[in-house]
């Protein structure tokens, strides 16, 4: 699983434990699939979305810079 660091105006949030994200109309929306499926479908659990004309930028992070960012953490309990 991945984390993806987003960037919305004034502010940065943190997505984890993710393995992906697509467009979904006007949202982006970030997914979380079944361990040792390496796409995204119909089973895949929706964990955040945002409106995509609010983000700026999204950036994949790998384990190290992950825990290295003081950003708020949204998770399946977020």
């Amino acid at each position: 699983m991945a984390a993806f660091e987003i960037t919305l105006g004034d502010r940065t949030e943190l997505i984890d434990e993710v393995d992906g994200y697509e467009l979904e109309g006007p949202l982006t929306t970030f997914f979380r699939s079944d361990r040792g499926r390496a796409h995204l479908d119909a089973w895949s659990v929706r964990i955040a979305s945002f409106r995509s004309t609010d983000i700026r930028s999204v950036r994949r992070l790998d384990a190290a810079t992950e825990h290295a960012l003081p950003h708020l953490v949204l998770d399946a309990a977020g």
